[in-house]
């Protein structure tokens, strides 16, 4: 799981806002369910190449009327024998799989230009993090490359966007090697907490150090787990058995979950301040990037000793090693850094307060074999055109749909993001309703997309996944987001796809309680304005903001001249306003002011508007 702390947010009390009237539609309500694959009413052919499916808008096919309905995954005629590139090191297992079913080339330790000369005969690489899959790869295919396999979770090796484009389907192997990194993240915790690395080179040396390498207990210790995914829940697990006591920070985690193996949810800074040891489980992802800075471990336990088996980035490696010589952390054990290998003189590699392994969380037997397969597999259903469940990038969709749900796809990922952004940290959502708004029948509208890119604006934030309409509900499954959605009629022209999007986040605590609705539950609602998305509705209170750039959302008491403070404090920090809209409950009452802004506003520029007396609260929301 992806984290980060709460934004900045200042608020004082104030009465719940009260609920405008809306108009009474006929509405049906349906839980989701899970077809991507085939319509009854889908036919297809392509009598010119063996291969179908990513390159479905391109021609050659000819589709039904109910063209809606159609996804599209790479697929291989029974007559063509594909050929996959492996290129990096593979279980035997696994490729035993692949040379069941296609020609395998194992070819390692290519250069760039070597691979980019070979792509061009294949049609499905395999590679692990060593090897760049980028845009000139994709370029050099000429078309054939239908699947990348990536021997792991990690995707940062990859071109998604040139892959996409590309028509070339990305698929990834994220569970075989869970429990293995579970296993080193505990095994690390245990060999600092004993500073057995240390005692094992000081013996070896020729010494016998008994009184130096004194360490600490982990029985009644609190261990923060930063992260509470797969490989961060089984390291709960383990450490339960261990005698620990275990809380646990994740803004998208269930309650309920983590109530099931004894951890408590707590908020980023609660973890921080609380804990005797920190084990890092977060993805890197521009929100978590150097996440663990100076500002960071200010916060923490004196004392304290961080396990970072996930991704070097998330850790400000020069701020660690001051915290390492001042005291502030007492000891670290770390599998990954920013640079792998990380440079000879690296003072954190060489502290003596480090224990260090060269990425080896997933390196064990059985997590190898288990990633041969996964991948194997994952490699060969995508080739012979079955869903993938690990697919991390979109498929080709007919262009007359997407053209027509261009405006609304925008819209449903910026509303996912804005609703996600008001959730406060630690209460994790447990369920979302999406509400459509038109003058067409639930048959003639295909909300596939729509609800994929809802999910993706409320999971990628928090999370390293991408999200996408080939996992969108398997990935809210596997996190068990349930999702409702919802259709209301209305009278309008049917040429027009849709009214309005309305999300509900349900059962959930808000950082800014204007946008909750009546019910208690986060309500955000859009609509398209001329090829542009709008908030129309937050909470109770009709706005009218373009979701473009950044938007800061005040609940103030209505009076003049509050427009005016807030653009003079943004105005003197040289902060750009793009537009100002006020919804207001009446005259002289309560207020809603969206501001949106080009630049993101530093801590002193919010700290004075929270400052303004008539501001009750506030947040900071970026789209």
């Amino acid at each position: 799981m992806a984290l980060s702390p709460a934004k900045l947010l200042f608020s004082s009390p104030s009465s719940a806002a009260t609920s405008a009237e809306l108009p009474r539609f006929h509405s049906t309500a349906t839980t989701t369910s899970v077809s991507f694959l085939s319509s009854p009413s889908r036919s297809q052919t392509s009598p010119k190449s063996p291969f179908l499916g990513l390159r479905l808008a391109a021609g050659n096919q000819r589709l039904t009327a109910d063209h809606r309905r159609v996804s599209v995954v790479a697929t291989v005629s029974s007559s063509a024998r594909p050929t996959v590139l492996v290129a990096e090191k593979l279980g035997d297992v696994g490729l035993d799989l692949l040379r069941s079913f296609a020609n395998v080339d194992c070819s390692y330790n290519l250069s760039p230009e070597e691979l980019c000369s070979k792509i061009s005969l294949c049609d499905a690489l395999i590679v692990r993090s060593g090897t760049k899959v980028t845009r000139e790869v994709f370029e050099a295919a000429k078309g054939r490359l239908k699947v990348v396999g990536r021997a792991g979770v990690g995707i940062d090796n990859v071109d998604l966007q040139a892959a996409t484009e590309s028509g070339c389907i990305v698929v990834n192997a994220p569970t075989a090697n869970t429990v293995a990194a579970a296993e080193h993240g505990i095994a690390l915790l245990a060999g600092m907490a004993r500073k057995v690395a240390q005692a094992d080179a000081s013996m070896k040396a020729g010494k016998w150090q008994r009184n130096k390498y004194v360490g600490v207990s982990l029985v009644g210790k609190t261990l923060a787990v930063m992260g509470f995914g797969k490989v961060g829940s089984e390291v709960a697990r383990r450490a339960k058995g261990l005698g620990m006591h275990v809380i646990a920070h994740d803004p998208y985690a269930p309650a309920d979950r983590a109530r099931a193996i004894g951890v408590e949810l707590v908020s980023f800074d609660e973890a921080l301040s609380t804990a005797d040891f920190i084990s890092l489980h977060m993805p890197l992802t521009p929100s978590t990037a150097k996440l663990f800075n100076d500002e960071t471990l200010a916060k923490v336990k004196k004392g304290v000793r961080i396990i970072n088996v996930a991704r070097g980035g998330v850790i400000d490696e020069d701020a660690l090693v001051r915290a390492l010589d001042n005291g502030t952390v007492a000891q670290a054990a770390l599998d990954v850094f920013t640079e792998e290998p990380p440079p000879k003189e690296s003072k954190l590699v060489q502290h003596e307060n480090v224990t260090v392994t060269p990425h080896l969380g997933a390196s064990t037997m059985e997590a190898q074999e288990g990633v041969a397969i996964e991948i194997a597999e994952a490699v060969i259903g995508a080739l012979k055109g079955e869903l993938a469940a690990t697919a991390v990038n979109a498929p080709m969709v007919p262009a007359e749909v997407l053209s027509e749900l261009k405006p609304y796809v925008v819209l449903a990922e910026k509303l996912g993001r804005l609703a996600v952004q008001l959730v406060a940290g630690g209460s994790g959502i447990k369920g979302v309703k999406v509400v459509y708004t038109s003058s067409r029948g639930s048959d003639d509208l295909d909300t596939r997309i729509l609800r994929a890119m809802i999910t993706k604006g409320i999971i990628e934030p928090i999370s390293s996944v991408f999200i996408n309409i080939v996992n969108a509900d398997y990935t809210a499954k596997q996190r068990g987001l349930r999702i409702i959605e919802e259709s209301i009629s209305h009278d309008g022209s049917p040429e027009i796809p849709l009214e309005s999007i309305q999300i509900h986040l349900a059962n959930v605590e808000s950082k800014f309680a204007s946008a909750l609705s009546d019910s208690g539950d986060i309500r955000v609602e859009g609509r398209v304005k001329d090829g542009i998305p709008h908030l129309t509705l937050v909470g109770s209170f009709s706005v009218d903001v373009s979701l473009e750039g950044n938007v800061i959302l005040c609940r103030q008491v209505d009076q003049p001249g509050m427009i005016g403070m807030v653009g003079r404090i943004l105005g003197d920090k040289n902060i750009n306003v793009s537009f100002m809209s006020v919804g207001r409950t009446g005259p002289r009452k309560h207020a809603i002011m969206a501001i949106g802004v080009d630049e993101e506003p530093d801590k002193e520029s919010l700290k004075m508007i929270g400052s303004i007396p008539a501001i009750e609260e506030f947040v900071f929301l970026k789209l």
